[in-house]
């Protein structure tokens, strides 16, 4: 980072951003992607402006845990448990489907077992960000695709902590170990749920009601409260995210609700773009030519498989045509977990830097061409189109 200064680097990111936000918009591009290419320009392989993206990738990473937490406050505790039922078979033979099918693409153009293994785990998951953040407030927080969509994600997230947890064993080499931890996490989600709920009712709750003047307590307020379970949520094992959005859903039936919502969407906003930033800004240009025929075949696969798949799957359980095809295409890419377990497979050397090199190609190019099919084509807040847009 030029003269180690944050304030510089935050300079060229928000000035870049806006700069190549208001170009984006002249040229109808959506504006993920122009967050994304500002990080490839000016990141450590482009231009070399900001080069410290340790810091910067855990800052961004705030902001998906903000949105969990936005999330879980307008979500109705028994509409999710309903929903979650009804997902889990969905999540299930959808990951099995792009496990088999990121491990043949991998294994098909020559990299051994545990690189192709390692591949299509990382497919089985799609994207928080774009999923949600493409997806109208009024339709995510008070119709039943939200609640589809959330849960599907949510299942997904908890397969990507154990995919994690399995790489950090096998790092280590300790079966044993990664089973007890395994277990353990698995049986801290509903202990940390009880505890949440506890804690609002009988502390968080009563503490609002009594000083719900002061706006700026009941800010800090939901902001400790959210940071506190994603921090414990992670010292148990879990995901920042599922503690976020435990958070969110267990001071949903607060009347402040809504007031908390409205006012920390700016504060995510700020952290989303920086993660985009980070997306970009961690790509090298300069290696694709190792990879660039397996990434674009896998992506390819991964863009036309997934709509297919989540539209049969979930006309399978009975949901409508339209929505099914609708929530295929917002969940048809590869996720910012699939990024994770690239970084954390190759800085354990489970895979080989070829293969942590696919995963991260497949997944960009999945990020960028799924925002341009779904804003070009689907109600958002972001559409390009007049028609389409929704918030």
């Amino acid at each position: 980072m030029i003269g180690s200064s944050i304030t510089f680097s935050f300079f060229l990111i928000f000035s870049g951003a806006a700069i190549v936000a208001t170009l984006a918009l002249y040229t109808r591009q959506p504006l993920i992607i122009a967050y994304i290419a500002l990080g490839a320009c000016i990141g450590p392989y482009g231009l070399s402006l900001v080069t410290d993206l340790g810091l910067l990738t855990g800052i961004g990473h705030v902001g998906i845990i903000f949105l969990l937490f936005l999330l879980g406050l307008d979500m109705h505790p028994q509409a999710l448990w309903s929903t979650l039922r009804k997902s889990t078979v969905v999540a299930v033979f959808s990951s099995a489907v792009f496990l088999g099918l990121g491990f043949a693409v991998a294994y098909l153009f020559g990299f051994a077992v545990t690189d192709a293994l390692i591949t299509g785990a990382a497919m089985m998951f799609s994207s928080t960000i774009i999923g949600i953040k493409l997806l109208p407030t009024t339709v995510l927080h008070h119709r039943h695709i939200g609640e589809l969509m959330i849960s599907l994600l949510l299942l997904q997230d908890l397969l990507a902590i154990l995919v994690l947890m399995a790489l950090l064993s096998a790092a280590s080499g300790s079966s044993d170990e990664m089973a007890a931890t395994m277990g353990i996490s698995l049986l801290s989600l509903p202990l940390l749920a009880a505890c949440a709920w506890l804690a609002v009712r009988y502390v968080l709750l009563p503490l609002i009601t009594r000083f719900d003047r002061f706006h700026e307590y009941i800010f800090l307020l939901a902001l400790g409260w959210c940071l506190g379970l994603a921090e414990c949520a992670s010292a148990l094992g879990l995901s920042e995210e599922i503690g976020a959005f435990i958070a969110g859903i267990t001071i949903a039936t607060s009347p402040i609700s809504q007031y908390i919502a409205v006012n920390l969407k700016p504060l995510r906003d700020f952290f989303l773009i920086l993660f985009f930033f980070s997306v970009g800004a961690r790509f090298d240009l300069g290696l694709i030519d190792q990879v660039l025929a397996p990434a674009l075949v896998l992506a390819l696969l991964v863009l036309v498989c997934k709509p297919v798949v989540y539209r049969f799957l979930l006309k399978g359980v009975s949901e409508k045509r339209s929505l099914a095809w609708d929530l295929g295409f917002r969940l048809g890419q590869a996720s910012e977990f699939s990024l994770l377990i690239a970084y954390v497979a190759v800085a354990n050397a489970v895979i080989s830097e070829q293969a942590s090199l696919l995963i991260q190609a497949t997944t960009i190019i999945t990020l960028l061409a799924s925002s341009y099919i779904v804003v070009l084509n689907y109600p958002t807040p972001i559409a390009i189109s007049d028609r389409l847009r929704r918030d």
